[in-house]
């Protein structure tokens, strides 16, 4: 972007998070309604960091404590300016006018319900600054423009954005239409900024308007082509459903290519961070949440659901599988049908067949865990976690009540509840002792069989 040997230009962000979002009809703030594991604004906040934003300012509503922590998570030391007065897109960058007194070399301005847009586009739309342009905005070509600001040509020349409330008929026939985003030099952010009046059918501060202030000016303006899907805002549930998939089929996209099989890729849910290895192979109807990386050669079948979870090579789990809170599973470890593990660790070659629960747990290499095992972690107050020694047999229908320790190669007999230690290469029995009543099921027969003749009697 910059020719070799020159500084690289710096650059400031402002992203308008304040929007309520009435539409999505939701108690929760528009911006923080997630995609593929991540909020629209993570998703934006994401896109400029990579576009090399070292400054970024998020305007926002005031007194939302939840969009302020998703800041701080998403790019700390971002800067928050409430947006008391809604009077427009440009009212709402000057929210920021602190930011932009000592300008970078580039402003871009973006929104946090436009989370389909990539870092590489906003690096394009930066791009035109560098070669001189004092604007650079965002456009795409539709053949549906209603409802979007139109971008005013002449040959190669802009002229203006024109809202459509405020457009000519003529004007309305255009098809190149304003995505809303938009780069400035930093340099004339601030007076161009400013200087933007409500003389319009809405009475409000219109971003756009900078583009014909520059254009009065003699200052160059460019446009910047984008697909119009990845331009496309989120205003309500419909709208996100459609950033979903569209995110989706990219991360699905990516795996294949990267070497992963999905064996049907619709079917299979992608967190914005999940990570598959070569030779993967995703049976249908897998959830990735965020936090999960799975390394070459594992196997997940149907209906999987995992988060925060590394699986190391050469793991099978499922079908039927929950993982969750930190769960790993070392490399050639197995989990078959309805088996959850929650913080917890399985070690390499250990396996537990079925109907399982081991929480805060750690399992040695090539322990087996019989069927119906549990882990009782939870006292009602405190968690507790519960060792399994490398070579351990845990016996069907057991349950091991944490703190507890069962120690290498030792054997838990079937159906015992375990709530002391278990030595290595010990074998623990914890139930109660069969007894054996001869004749007693036959003898019981014939007097349940009499009772019912009894009764159908009446004698």
């Amino acid at each position: 972007m910059t020719p070799t040997g020159t500084p690289p230009r710096s650059l400031t962000a402002i992203v308008l998070a304040a929007g309520k979002g009435t539409r999505m009809r939701s108690d929760l703030p528009k911006v923080l309604h997630r995609i593929a594991g991540r909020s629209m604004l993570a998703h934006v906040l994401a896109a400029v960091q990579a576009a090399g934003a070292g400054r970024i300012a998020v305007v926002a509503e005031p007194g939302r404590d939840d969009v302020a922590a998703e800041i701080a998570k998403a790019a700390p030391g971002a800067q928050v300016f409430p947006q008391v007065e809604r009077l427009g897109t440009a009212h709402a960058v000057l929210a920021a006018r602190e930011i932009l007194a000592e300008p970078d070399d580039d402003v871009v301005i973006a929104f946090g319900d436009t989370p389909l847009v990539t870092a590489e586009t906003f690096l394009r739309l930066r791009a035109p600054l560098a070669d001189g342009a004092a604007v650079a905005v965002l456009a795409f070509e539709t053949a549906t423009p209603t409802g979007y600001g139109r971008v005013l040509t002449e040959g190669d020349r802009v002229l203006a954005i024109r809202e459509e409330k405020d457009a000519s008929a003529a004007e309305r026939a255009v098809t190149l239409c304003n995505a809303g985003l938009m780069a400035l030099a930093g340099r004339h952010a601030l007076a161009l900024l400013a200087r933007i009046g409500n003389d319009n059918a809405a009475g409000e501060y219109y971003l756009p308007d900078a583009v014909a202030l520059a254009v009065a000016d003699g200052l160059p303006v460019t446009v910047v082509p984008v697909d119009e899907a990845e331009a496309q805002g989120v205003n309500d549930r419909v709208q996100l459903s459609v950033a979903e998939a569209a995110i989706q089929a990219q991360l699905r996209r990516t795996a294949m290519l990267g070497g992963a099989t999905l064996i049907a890729p619709e079917t299979v849910f992608l967190s914005h961070d999940t990570m598959l290895g070569r030779d993967v192979i995703v049976e249908p109807n897998v959830v990735f949440g965020p936090g999960v990386r799975v390394a070459d050669g594992c196997t997940v079948r149907s209906f999987a659901h995992l988060t925060e979870t590394n699986l190391e090579a050469g793991v099978r789990i499922g079908p039927f599988v929950r993982l969750r809170g930190h769960a790993v599973l070392e490399a050639g470890a197995e989990l078959g049908n309805f088996v959850e593990l929650k913080n917890a660790r399985m070690g390499a070659g250990a396996k537990a067949a079925h109907l399982t629960y081991l929480g805060d747990a750690e399992v040695g290499a090539k322990a087996n865990i019989g069927a119906g095992t549990i882990t009782c972690n939870y006292d009602g107050v405190l968690k507790h976690r519960t060792t399994i020694g490398a070579g351990a047999f845990i016996g069907s229908n057991s349950a091991l009540v944490a703190p507890v320790t069962i120690g290498e190669g030792a054997y838990v007999a079937s159906g015992s509840v375990i709530t002391d230690d278990v030595p290595a290469d010990a074998m623990a029995v914890a139930r109660g002792r069969q007894a054996m009543k001869p004749g007693w099921a036959k003898e019981k027969r014939a007097a349940l069989q009499a009772e019912k003749a009894r009764r159908r009697t009446g004698s």
